[in-house]
């Protein structure tokens, strides 16, 4: 237990330490760009080294926690099972609101399932799409989903989903 506490106090102190480093040369940044057209350059050349040196580390500090944000690459069987899961789930909870209701004699009863995906190449893989998933905002489809007993979908399903958070929406009517 104690060397877990340890492992993970050294962790949060390197974190600090390399968030200390980047404000450092942050700094250096800021006050080039404070003043861009006429900022001091230092007088020795091993001073000016030191500066470019300290951008650089700065660079590749920000390249690194750009590649740390990045959604891991996935398999395709880990892509289609992601797929499958996320596509269960809204099966369930779309099945669950298909109830008997008057409006459903009339095929016009509605539905609507909101859920979250934050990987694009999953929600892509779910309704086998080809293009951009991106691109997506607003699309009419139907073969994803299936009757349940006797109801089943009556229109097209519209599917709607935000990129910048990863939620979207499914909705449609039934009936008989």
């Amino acid at each position: 237990m104690s060397s877990t506490k340890k492992r993970k106090s050294e962790s949060i102190a390197a974190s600090a330490a390399k968030k200390a480093k980047l404000d450092a040369q942050a700094q250096v940044v800021t006050s080039i760009l404070s003043d861009a057209s006429s900022f001091e350059l230092p007088e020795d050349d091993e001073t000016i080294r030191t500066m470019f040196v300290r951008l650089a580390q700065y660079a590749r500090g920000l390249e690194e926690e750009v590649m740390a944000m990045r959604p891991k690459e996935r398999s395709s069987e880990d892509l289609a099972a992601a797929a499958e899961k996320l596509a269960n789930a809204a099966k369930s909870g779309i099945k669950k609101q298909m109830t008997w209701r008057p409006t459903a004699k009339q095929g016009r009863a509605k539905w609507s399932y909101d859920g979250v995906c934050n990987d694009p190449a999953v929600f892509g893989a779910m309704l086998n799409l080809v293009l951009p998933v991106a691109l997506l905002m607003r699309l009419s489809w139907v073969p994803l989903f299936h009757s349940y007993g006797t109801l089943r979908a009556t229109s097209d399903i519209n599917i709607t989903w935000k990129p910048e958070d990863g939620t979207f929406k499914f909705s449609g009517t039934y009936g008989l």
